[in-house]
């Protein structure tokens, strides 16, 4: 594996090993124990034990960062500054109904800025990860941001609502983790979407950055409610054009 942080390797170790329990689990559907939080949010105990898992890693590695996650919460410990950002599967709606598309996710914040950041996709086996100003991979290799220069060749990917004509090309995969981590990629051009947790796409924030790739600006102060569009430089422009009533 290339060089990568400290901070880095702890996480992706701690994914790895909750990434056991997942995949058992995937193949065992049937027995697990589900309830509704609302509409459209659903946990399982797939979720709650994953979750502990990677919990339990990172605090053994560094007990004092703060931490902030899909079902713990907020939980602000001794160091302020720092903190983990986990969502244990996101896209557990594909995962309740046997669709293999969807991931752990888990970003360090420093000082309000993501500084490192992985999406794991235990079924494939795909891990995308990036620390600040060393680059984002895939599996080892170096990734970038599509190079496409015309938006009418582009395809790009939401987990919005659309009521409305974009005359964009789109898809919806539902797990907006993943979706960032494709675009970082260059196998979607582009992504958008209202209303995300800060778990959703803390990740996805660095990969895009460090794959050469514009997002736009994301206050990370609040955890809820965030809106997020992401692409390469060169239709950056064009994209949020597009997007500008959106």
């Amino acid at each position: 594996m290339n060089s990568i942080s400290p901070n880095l390797n702890i996480m992706i170790k701690a994914s790895e090993k909750a990434s056991k329990i997942l995949i058992r689990d995937f193949g065992e559907l049937e027995k697990l124990q589900v309830s509704k939080k609302g509409p459209y949010d659903f946990v399982t105990n797939a979720d709650l034990k994953t979750e502990k898992i990677i919990l339990d890693e990172l605090k053994k590695a560094k007990p004092n960062y703060s931490i902030i996650s899909e079902e713990n919460g907020i939980e602000v410990n001794k160091d302020k500054k720092n903190s983990w950002i986990v969502d244990p599967i996101d896209g557990t709606v594909n995962f309740l109904h046997g669709i293999p598309h969807f991931a752990i996710s888990i970003a360090h914040m420093s000082d309000g800025e993501i500084v490192s950041g992985l999406t794991f996709d235990p079924i494939k086996d795909e891990i995308f990860y990036a620390d600040k100003n060393n680059g984002a991979f895939f599996n080892n290799q170096r990734i970038r941001v599509s190079k496409k220069n015309n938006i009418n060749d582009c395809l790009f990917v939401t987990g919005d609502n659309i009521s409305k004509e974009l005359g964009l090309p789109f898809r919806k995969s539902g797990c907006a983790a993943l979706d960032l981590a494709y675009v970082a990629a260059g196998r979607y051009d582009g992504y958008f979407q209202h209303g995300l947790s800060i778990w959703d796409l803390a990740a996805g924030i660095i990969l895009v950055k460090e794959a050469g790739g514009i997002i736009n600006k994301i206050n990370l102060s609040n955890s809820d409610n965030l809106n997020v569009i992401a692409s390469s430089e060169s239709i950056s422009v064009k994209l949020n054009e597009k997007l500008v009533n959106f």
